[in-house]
């Protein structure tokens, strides 16, 4: 009997260009195994859209195993213990898996390794970034905390290694362990099922990740203008594909690195942005939690908590019942797919953090348990740039105004079908309806000026 390998799976959700598998399936029988640890990561536990999306495509993966006469050994605890336990149970020698920098995984890895003790190891390989975090450094050999030289010092080792197929062939250990059903861990809504939406908007799994990025090839050029465009949508949605591991960012730049566009050039750097973001929490583990800069939060910030005025303001954006219709129709898109168009998702933190005064971090969560692609790092630092607290943000004086980004970007489309009592209204009025034209639409929550001059004046006082 060949002693079997275990392949420990979290988010890297596909068989193509796994390194980890693909070392286990060299050396011998590969139980794969997928730990649903719901604990360790605390206030960053999966959300409600995230449980949908990790259902779905273990799903998918579970079918490709199993067309290659394997399986997913479903298990579910605490991740070390119970993956150590399966190590005693089939007398496995080694566990492979890819290396992941949220702290609760780099901690869960450390526990791990002591666990297992004796001749028995932990592996661990890179493959969910382009490059492993720390590994582009400036001059002076320290990481990189601004985006803008992270970027270029990338980009002058790009393109990455070449992406792994998938393994030949897979072994099996001479008997299976128990493993839990899925449909028992009840990762879909039920009651009710709230879930339809995000079914209806996305496919799962790794052949639908592959499916995008073919058709993303042909759209990529037009990408430079088009991702302003949110009622073209011209964006690849291949982010909750990315974060899922569906697919490596190394077989999506090798798919696109040939092509010659403005387009390509600027989606190439978003796809940095993931690296940069994976870079910053391995330097700032609390980051999607604390603030970078020192203002006096309690002067800057608005707490939802503090009073049920805040709180009423904080569930219109919510809801997407603001006001403004741009945001309104952001905030609704994210609740009926788990997803939100990139220039949108920006001008709705923006209104949350400048127009409304509500504490990032509430945001942070919002998002966090609503989107499908909700991703420590990317999810973290994405509010710190638009709130101005980050080690590398947008300046907090810079104030998005969102009926004036909402005409510039030709958001009437969007609008229509997002927020269908506004349907009605034609292009001149879409954006800012007048108040006998709104119907049953809300007022707005506060006017643009106002919430500028309020915003502007707290922060002068938090800069004391």
């Amino acid at each position: 009997m060949t002693a079997p390998h275990i392949v420990w799976l979290r988010r890297d959700l596909r068989m193509a260009d796994h390194p980890a598998l693909y070392a286990a399936a060299q050396a011998g029988p590969v139980i794969p195994v997928y730990v649903l640890d719901d604990d360790r990561a605390g206030d960053h536990a999966y959300g409600g859209a995230s449980k949908v999306w990790l259902h779905h495509s273990l799903e998918s993966l579970g079918k490709s195993y199993g067309a290659r006469n394997s399986r997913i050994v479903l298990r579910r605890g605490d991740a070390p213990q119970v993956l150590a336990a399966l190590a005693d149970e089939t007398g496995a020698t080694c566990i492979h898996a890819m290396r992941h920098y949220e702290p609760w995984w780099k901690e869960a890895e450390d526990e791990l390794r002591d666990a297992l003790g004796g001749d028995r190891q932990l592996c661990l390989y890179d493959g969910n970034y382009l490059l492993p975090p720390g590994s582009v450094t400036t001059g002076s050999g320290d990481p990189y905390k601004i985006y803008t030289p992270f970027a270029k010092s990338m980009l002058e080792v790009m393109p990455p290694r070449d992406p792994l197929p998938v393994p030949e062939t897979l072994s099996s250990p001479d008997s299976w362990p128990d493993s839990d059903e899925l449909a028992d861990w009840s990762l879909l809504p039920t009651k009710p099922d709230w879930a339809g939406g995000i079914r209806e908007f996305w496919d799962f799994g790794e052949q639908a990740a592959h499916d995008r990025l073919d058709w993303w090839a042909n759209v990529v050029g037009e990408y430079d203008e088009g991702r302003n465009l949110p009622s073209e949508d011209t964006t690849s949605r291949l982010s909750p594909h990315l974060h899922w591991g569906e697919i490596s960012p190394a077989q999506v730049w090798h798919r696109l690195k040939d092509k010659r566009s403005d387009g390509w050039n600027t989606f190439a750097k978003e796809v940095i942005w993931r690296d940069y973001a994976q870079n910053v929490i391995d330097q700032f583990p609390d980051y999607p939690r604390e603030s970078y800069r020192d203002y006096d939060e309690r002067t800057l910030w608005r707490n939802p908590n503090a009073g049920h005025l805040i709180a009423q303001d904080f569930a219109c954006w919510q809801k997407g019942m603001t006001g403004y219709p741009v945001v309104d129709a952001g905030m609704r898109q994210l609740w009926q797919t788990g997803w939100m168009h990139n220039r949108v998702r920006m001008i709705c933190a923006s209104f949350l953090v400048k127009h409304l005064l509500i504490d990032w971090r509430f945001g942070e969560q919002w998002y966090w348990d609503c989107l499908v692609d909700a991703d420590y790092g990317n999810n973290g630092v994405n509010w710190q740039w638009i709130s101005g607290t980050g080690v590398d943000s947008n300046m907090f004086v810079r104030i998005m105004a969102p009926l004036t980004q909402s005409e510039k970007f030709d958001a009437a489309g969007y609008i229509r079908e997002y927020v269908p009592e506004l349907a009605g209204l034609g292009d001149d009025e879409i954006h800012d309806p007048p108040e006998d034209r709104r119907g049953d639409y809300p007022a707005k929550v506060i006017g643009h000026r106002e919430a500028r001059e309020r915003a502007l004046e707290a922060y002068r006082s938090a800069k004391g």
